[in-house]
């Protein structure tokens, strides 16, 4: 299969890739059918630092499965993941999981429309955890977290309630809180904007603009594509995939 086409009619200054991904290929066994799902197949491209690729096509179509196997949630059957990492070049499709989790901490972000919530653990604590982990102090994690709880537009009274009796929508705003409090150099958005009111739309697409600025890589799947249009700098298509039956 051809790499995806490029519908993206935007150049920008090319720099070394971050990631490169070369025939890439996940599928899923559907054991009580006797038959596999091919989610994608010969997936190949390349994201540079500061550049912004969207995913597309239909629902169903593996845009999700493919952020979270780049993010190793899911293994590949075939081909390679190749990162740039600040210690050197890494395949994460092969990666051991005591480094797949050393990147999620430092270099690494995934951004999804769900949050898991821990029980009896306030919203800004969640939020500034990411600091607390990377060596600021506690005092100025909260600072920064509440911050950044204002700007998602989530209410004073609840920052420091917990978020497991939040809305479906303000617990995604909490999500973004935490999950954009830290600059990663690769950013992986699966659906952010599913939950948000439009005022929190608009300062997401704010933030990942800053952020885009910054030299951070991010691949998206988006709901309402529209509102990262200006950001967007190659849309990668994908397309549906049929049942067979297993070998």
């Amino acid at each position: 299969m051809p790499t995806p086409s490029n519908s993206s009619t935007r150049n920008c200054n090319q720099m070394p890739p971050i990631l490169t991904v070369e025939g890439l290929t996940k599928t899923f066994q559907m054991h009580h059918l006797g038959q596999s799902l091919m989610a994608f197949e010969d997936l190949s491209f390349t994201v540079s630092p500061g550049e912004f690729l969207l995913l597309s096509g239909p629902n169903g179509v593996g845009k999700s499965t493919l952020l979270r196997t780049l993010y190793r949630s899911y293994l590949p059957v075939a081909g390679q993941i190749r990162y740039d990492s600040r210690e050197g070049v890494i395949d994460l499709a092969q990666a051991a999981d005591i480094d797949i989790a050393h990147l999620r901490r430092t270099e690494i972000g995934f951004v999804t429309q769900f949050l898991t919530a821990r029980p009896r653990v306030p919203a800004e604590d969640i939020v500034a955890e990411p600091l607390r982990l990377a060596g600021h102090s506690r005092d100025d994690a909260l600072k920064e977290a509440c911050h950044w709880l204002k700007t998602f537009g989530v209410k004073q009274d609840l920052w420091r309630a917990y978020p497991t009796t939040f809305s479906g929508g303000e617990q995604q705003k909490v999500n973004l809180a935490r999950a954009l409090i830290l600059p990663q150099r690769l950013l992986l958005l699966d659906e952010p904007t599913a939950s948000l009111d439009v005022g929190a739309r608009e300062a997401l697409v704010t933030r990942l603009a800053d952020l885009k600025s910054q030299g951070v890589a991010m691949i998206g799947v988006f709901h309402h594509a529209a509102d990262v249009a200006h950001l967007i700098d190659r849309d990668i298509r994908l397309k549906p995939k049929e049942l067979s039956d297993v070998a």
